[in-house]
């Protein structure tokens, strides 16, 4: 039989090969995306100031419902990341010089958008001498002069666990201190780059060592990685002896055929099961399900009967 199909080189047929078709997501995984007037205005308005969200730079599969809602997950210092995470989207290169200019931006962008709760992120800045924290610090004082009743929450890098860049970052108080473990302790040499396990649960621990209860702290894994449910349960263990409060849970989806394929489709009720798990073990608010995401819905905290910091 004669085929029609021709491979130019054998360079083609090596990378045709080695890039398997993406699996057909389960049914609970599918969305509509959303053509409302607030997502336009959402979009319009970032446009405008020339601002960066992760949820464009990671690709994040909730940019639709959150931008329709008219919210969105800001991302600072750049969109260049000097961090090369094999499960992230986010470009990585030699960044940009910091915009001074960006703090007033973003708080400005909060204000328009009437936001009782937001997340800034930033991408790794490892060649700043502070990492970006000072970066991260006067954006916080910035929003707050703006927007003095807005609950900030950040979700920060790990500053290579410098305890002057997270100290830095305390100072400009903000209500909740993010920062991701991503996933259990054998996957982290494959899944983040230059990031480590134990790093990271330093960091939270300082966190909580340096501010007690007037701040709270967060961190996410994702899940369908690789990871067992034993591994699971003991990185909830370590978060948890690291006074961790806040937990998100959710399905990793590749963002792009260059980052990490998806071993499972973790099934929502396994997720709901892992919830359970987390408030026995003690976190005060645990988000879990298959579109959870660290920022995703993250005003839900604000909403619930916890007293946050002021």
């Amino acid at each position: 039989m004669h085929c029609s199909c021709r491979i130019k080189s054998n360079k083609d047929y090596v990378n045709t090969v080695a890039t398997p078709p993406r699996p057909r997501l389960p049914e609970w995984l599918r969305t509509k995306l959303p053509t409302t007037e607030s997502y336009v205005e959402t979009r319009e308005l970032l446009s405008k100031l020339k601002l960066h969200t992760v949820c464009e730079s990671a690709k994040c599969p909730n940019q639709w419902e959150c931008w329709a809602k008219g919210t969105a997950t800001f991302m600072i210092a750049g969109d260049h990341c000097t961090r090369a995470c094999a499960f992230c989207a986010v470009s990585t290169s030699k960044p940009l010089p910091l915009d001074d200019a960006e703090p007033e931006r973003v708080a400005q962008a909060v204000r328009a958008m009437r936001l009782k709760h937001i997340v800034i992120t930033g991408v790794s800045r490892d060649d700043l001498p502070d990492g970006g924290a000072g970066h991260f610090s006067q954006t916080i004082e910035i929003v707050r002069r703006y927007n003095p009743l807005t609950v900030i929450e950040v979700l920060v890098s790990d500053f290579q666990d410098h305890d002057a860049d997270i100290e830095m970052v305390l100072a400009a108080k903000p209500q909740i201190y993010n920062h991701n473990l991503e996933t259990v302790r054998r996957l982290t040499p494959t899944v983040r780059h230059r990031a480590t396990y134990d790093r990271s649960l330093s960091v939270l621990r300082k966190v909580k060592a340096k501010r007690g209860s007037s701040i709270y702290t967060k961190s996410g894994l994702m899940l369908g990685l690789g990871e067992t449910e034993a591994e699971l349960f003991e990185a909830l263990r370590d978060l948890r002896a690291a006074q961790c409060d806040i937990l998100t849970l959710g399905q990793y989806l590749r963002p792009t055929l260059r980052q990490l394929p998806v071993v499972e489709f973790v099934p929502p009720g396994m997720f709901a099961s892992y919830k359970q798990v987390a408030e026995q073990m003690g976190f005060i608010h645990v988000a879990s399900g298959p579109m959870v995401r660290s920022s995703y819905h993250a005003e839900e905290v604000s909403k619930s009967p916890l007293s946050l910091p002021t």
